[in-house]
């Protein structure tokens, strides 16, 4: 093993939550076989990110040494882990490898880009091995809240780590494998180079609790509702979704299944087996034939996505249902930081239809899919690593967990996006930092986070636009007045006159007076009147709005 090293390097994921992406290596410095797991995206706001469609990590530097890339093994179907495949296949050219249910989502996002959906293949639980140059990866079924997650056995010349990905000591998770101890403990008895380990709950105090557990309080409010019952959870949880269906149906009611993203995860986990004995659907125009204390909706938007369906419910019809005094709304989840103000525009809006909303403020009816503190140091005591990297979650969690581990006696390190780590000693040590970020999906293209797209439709936002347009003839004579056209602006200014007006007079007034040699030259004459115009929208409204100056010149 002499000059050869192993090494692991978060390029998403790590200080953040969201936009997995973990790099391993191993072999001579600068020369490592890499294999990647997991390639997530986050989701946009209309505040930082306007008009984006997804965000995902900046993988340059692995794009540069795609030559070297094995594979990419993605651990369960959450988005933050499964998101990014597709779009950046082309571009890193490695099979794709992961379970069954987790397969089956990851080709429909293949086929929905043209891609070849054979690059996804399929891989039963432990022991089996995929051999991927120098390293031989199984997956270790762990519970989570979507079905068929796993964590990663990764084995190495400097020996094995394991990567739990998301997880939860569940030994009752409904749909989805139950936490099994004893088979981690087996698998761990031979020794672990390094744990690295979901850090998102490192600050909750209690033992986690079980998907079952919720059942029963679900059931009871679902029993006693009196109009229709609608209910959203996050669509990738296939167990809760179970739960709040049995639920509706022991009450008598019809279920429907509202959003793309709910059918496709039920559609998936039926077609691979996860799940069995779902209750019967019917469809939205089916259920307008059924009274309304019959039916139970099952909807995407736990999150407060304006396009989903408790945000189109909560605005109107939806696939001509309409939500009425006297029913029932429940969130069914856990509000993630950042989507506060979408929630509670929903809660409000649904407020003032006269729609009863319950929330899971009491911790009543959801229940998190991550492991708390006290699971956490359960899972340090089964694995007994040598060295513990905390991982998925944000730089306080990661620094927590790091606490954590080395007051268990295990050697860790607080490790973020872009620091490459040397795992091959008794000690994790930083070999050299990469510089990372993350890209926008801008419809079909994909831009870097300084490119300046989204900054200039930011500034446009914040401060508004103007279009100034003049004509020159062959002799540099101006043809006409210059005109304006205004966007995301006040009609009047401080002056009472229309802004437009103000703003073409000022302009008027400067080509009047302005020498031969500014009106030859494009440039300096683009950036004057672009000066006048912010100068004057800055007496007139107090702001200095983008210009964009047009000038044609007849020839």
């Amino acid at each position: 093993m002499s000059g050869e090293r192993l090494i692991y390097l978060p390029l998403g994921g790590a200080g953040e939550i969201g936009m997995n992406a973990y790099v391993y290596g191993w072999g001579a410095p600068g020369e490592e076989r890499l294999i990647l797991v997991d390639l997530g995206v986050a989701f946009p706001d209309m505040e930082s990110t306007p008009g984006v469609d997804l965000i995902l990590p900046d993988i340059t530097w692995l794009k540069e040494r795609a030559d070297r890339l094995e594979a990419v093994f993605v651990t369960h179907a959450h988005e933050d882990h499964i998101g990014g495949v597709a779009h950046t296949h082309e571009a890193l050219g490695a099979p794709v490898y992961a379970r069954a249910f987790t397969a089956n989502l990851a080709r429909r996002k293949m086929a929905e880009l043209g891609l070849p959906e054979d690059s996804v293949r399929t891989v039963s639980a432990w022991p089996e091995q995929v051999d991927a140059g120098p390293f031989k990866v199984s997956f270790l079924p762990i519970s989570h809240s979507i079905p068929e997650s796993a964590a990663l056995v990764i084995d190495t010349p400097a020996g094995r780590l394991i990567h739990t990905g998301d997880f939860k000591l569940d030994e009752t998770p409904l749909v989805g494998e139950p936490f099994d101890p004893e088979l981690w403990a087996e698998v761990s008895a031979g020794g672990v180079r390094a744990l690295i380990c979901d850090s998102t709950n490192v600050f909750s105090p209690l033992p986690g609790r079980s998907e079952q557990s919720v059942g029963p309080a679900i059931e009871t409010l679902v029993a006693e509702a009196t109009g229709m019952v609608v209910a959203t959870t996050f669509a990738s949880n296939v167990a809760r979704l179970k739960t709040l269906a049995e639920a509706g149906q022991r009450a008598g009611r019809s279920i429907v299944l509202l959003g793309r993203a709910m059918r496709r995860m039920v559609e998936a986990a039926a077609e691979t087996g996860v799940l069995t004995d779902f209750p019967s659907v019917i469809s939205p125009e089916d259920a307008q034939d059924i009274p309304r204390d019959n039916l139970m909706l099952l909807v995407t938007g736990s999150q407060g996505e304006r396009r989903a369906a408790s945000a189109q419910l909560a605005r109107g019809k939806y696939n001509g249902l309409e939500l009425k005094e006297g029913d029932l709304f429940l969130f069914s989840s856990k509000t993630i930081p950042g989507n506060e103000k979408g929630v509670i525009r929903i809660i409000n809006a649904l407020s003032e239809k006269g729609v009863d909303v319950v929330d899971d403020s009491a911790g009543a009816y959801h229940v998190s899919g991550h492991a708390n503190r006290p699971d956490l140091e359960q899972m340090h005591g089964i694995v007994r690593p040598q060295m513990l990297i905390p991982m998925h979650g944000e730089h306080r969690h990661l620094r927590e967990h790091a606490r954590l581990a080395e007051a268990g006696g295990m050697q860790s390190a607080v490790v973020v996006n872009g620091m490459m780590m040397d795992l091959t000693g008794n000690a994790p040590a930083v070999a050299e930092y990469i510089e990372t970020g993350r890209t926008y999906l801008d419809g079909t293209v994909q831009i870097g986070a300084l490119d300046g797209v989204v900054r200039d439709r930011i500034r446009m936002a914040l401060n508004g636009h103007v279009i100034v347009t003049l004509i020159l003839d062959e002799e540099d004579e101006l043809l006409g007045d210059p005109w304006c056209e205004t966007m995301g602006l006040p009609e009047t200014g401080s002056s009472r006159a229309a802004l437009i007006e103000v703003l073409e007079a000022d302009l008027s007034q400067f080509l009047g007076r302005a020498n031969p040699k500014t009106l030859r030259d494009d440039d300096s004459l683009e950036e004057a009147l672009r000066r006048i115009v912010r100068q004057t929208a800055q007496g007139e409204i107090g702001k200095k709005p983008e210009v964009t100056v047009v000038i044609s010149r007849l020839s």
